[in-house]
């Protein structure tokens, strides 16, 4: 009987964590980002509405399903699959609310990709 309520602790556990609202994110300045990506140095633009744009870095497509890993005042983590296009998943890490650094990797179109990256909040969309 021990086993079985483990076996349901756990899975309660990981519903609770799917239906996490990540509120470090939520808490981020709301505007334009520049994103900087470290391994080349390029710099890309980013709208953000609520902070999750940035979990889906190379998959920018909806309805991709999502796990939340680790949703703590200063980080969090979720992996998440986009049927037919790949799986990721990213790591946020927050400095302030204008200032995160982020790291994601997975496959996107048959192909592996990492990033690493800076993003800083930049003033409105």
């Amino acid at each position: 009987m021990a086993i079985g309520a483990t076996v349901i602790g756990v899975a309660m556990a990981a519903v609770a964590a799917q239906a996490a609202d990540l509120a470090m994110l939520a808490s981020l300045n709301k505007g334009g980002w520049t994103l900087r990506i470290r391994d080349d140095d390029s710099q890309q633009r980013i709208c953000v509405r609520s902070g999750q744009e940035f979990v889906q870095l190379r998959h920018r497509q909806p309805g991709c399903s999502q796990f939340v890993v680790q949703d703590s005042a200063n980080e969090v983590v979720v992996q998440y699959t986009c049927r037919g296009n790949g799986y990721g998943r990213t790591s946020i890490r927050r400095e302030n609310n204008g200032l995160v650094q982020i790291r994601s990797q997975g496959i996107v179109d048959g192909a592996p990709f990492s990033i690493s990256a800076e993003a800083r909040h930049t003033g409105s969309c």
